[in-house]
């Protein structure tokens, strides 16, 4: 007897602490506590950490591989692409890193060509900045500028 009187007992306390869980209503009102958790689990915004892939000075891209976890304070992914000289003596560097700006620039010197772009998603500057030419236009005025200055300064 003493055990169905315990039985009883824990009826009547499961009752107490959830009295919401019994039948269809319960059911109903743990599958909208659930969903309603699913739904703030899944709209709340992420911590997550920035990774950009980094390297510095590289000649090839395939260098520049190695995955970073940005700071905090970092937004951004960078990748600076450079390239200096004439012809066959032509140099091209790559630096990727993170970083808390966005300096984006194409500038173009006719012997000196610096390209920087940069972008907010994870590993999203595998590529990036790989679009600076030199302008052999420029680079023949910059010749004919510096020419004329040495004929007139009569060197």
């Amino acid at each position: 007897m003493k055990s169905k009187q315990t039985q009883s007992q824990y009826k009547t306390f499961r009752w107490y602490i959830i009295p919401h869980c019994a039948g269809s209503e319960g059911t109903t009102i743990m599958k909208a506590l659930l969903v309603a958790l699913l739904v703030a689990v899944l709209c709340a915004e992420q911590a997550s950490s920035l990774f950009c892939y980094t390297c510095e000075n590289e000649h090839s891209n395939w260098n520049c591989l190695k995955t970073y976890k940005c700071e905090d304070h970092e937004k951004y992914c960078t990748t600076t692409y450079s390239a200096a000289g004439f012809g066959k003596d032509m140099g091209y560097r790559i630096t990727k890193k993170c970083s808390a700006d966005c300096p984006e620039t194409n500038t173009d010197f006719g012997v000196v060509a610096i390209s920087t772009k940069c972008c907010k998603t994870s590993l999203c500057n595998f590529s990036g900045a790989n679009s600076v030419k030199l302008s052999y236009a420029v680079m023949f005025l910059g010749t004919v500028a510096s020419l004329i200055c040495v004929i007139r300064a009569g060197l």
